[in-house]
């Protein structure tokens, strides 16, 4: 009989210990209620004690939690219609208002993100969704933590995934992009023209003042030619090769022109004969008629 009495007591004394001991998680919060009524104290992570008909446990799990936020449709500002959807990550800090304040936060937390995201599509231009997301983040990311703060909710920070836009968008903007590429390609040409004429320019005046240096660059392009291993090359014999070789010919070598000899006074004057004829000079023909002999 005693021993019957004691194991009814072990069992009775087990049942209020499993009844009144809680385990919580190092990643948990416990809230105690007490006649229905939450007691101010959070149970840290370990062993909690409770009463076995008054007291109620609730656990909040205090990670941060990674809440996908469906696609929503949406018109931008400048009139286009996209598809946009967004990842929030948020943690509870408040146990006590995350357990009384709001029925379900996970829920909560999602509908106030999908709507923040619809106003923010709004609020956008096309543009500003593809470029600028950081700035969108941090918008959208102050919207959802407004309310979330009265629910003891810190939204870490929101992130927008995707923007689908429609196929005649995207064909649209892929001509825009065509076009912009094309005229970055005629202006960089332009320019290297424009650079080039200036160099062709200096180069021609180098070659005017030198006429060597015509020479020598001729010379560079039958080796840039001959490098081609063409079976027939033909080489036109220019001018300025010729007036270069005529100007660097020694001019010692040329035969000097002679002096013309000086006359003498007797040689100078003409030999007078008779009758007021003047005699012819030496190696001159003699244009007296031949009635003067006579």
């Amino acid at each position: 009989m005693i021993v019957e009495v004691a194991s009814a007591v072990a069992v009775a004394g087990g049942v209020w210990l499993a009844s009144a001991v809680r385990v919580v998680k190092q990643y948990e919060r416990g809230l105690v209620y007490r006649f229905g009524r939450v007691r101010p104290q959070v149970r840290e992570p370990g062993l909690a004690f409770l009463l076995p008909v008054a007291d109620r446990l609730q656990k909040v799990n205090m990670q941060v939690v990674t809440m996908p936020v469906p696609a929503q449709d949406g018109i931008t500002r400048d009139n286009v219609t996209v598809r946009v959807d967004a990842v929030v990550y948020f943690k509870v800090v408040d146990p006590v208002l995350a357990a009384v304040h709001v029925q379900d936060y996970r829920s909560a937390i999602g509908q106030v993100a999908q709507t923040s995201l619809r106003s923010i599509i709004g609020k956008s231009d096309l543009d500003d969704l593809l470029s600028n997301r950081e700035r969108l983040n941090e918008g959208l990311e102050l919207m959802i933590d407004s309310p979330a703060l009265d629910w003891g909710i810190h939204i870490d920070r929101v992130e927008i995934k995707d923007v689908a836009l429609p196929e005649s968008m995207k064909r649209s903007m892929s001509r825009q992009a065509e076009a912009e590429r094309e005229r970055r390609a005629r202006v960089i040409s332009a320019d290297g023209e424009l650079q080039a004429s200036h160099k062709l320019a200096q180069a021609a005046a180098t070659m005017a003042d030198t006429p060597a240096a015509l020479q020598l660059r001729l010379l560079e392009t039958v080796v840039q030619v001959s490098a081609e291993k063409n079976s027939t090359l033909v080489l036109p014999f220019p001018v300025e090769l010729l007036r270069f070789l005529d100007a660097r010919t020694d001019p010692a070598a040329k035969p000097a022109a002679k002096p013309p000899e000086p006359r003498t006074s007797a040689e100078s004057e003409p030999e007078k004969v008779g009758n007021g004829q003047v005699a012819p000079r030496e190696g001159e023909a003699s244009d007296v008629p031949d009635q003067l002999s006579r």
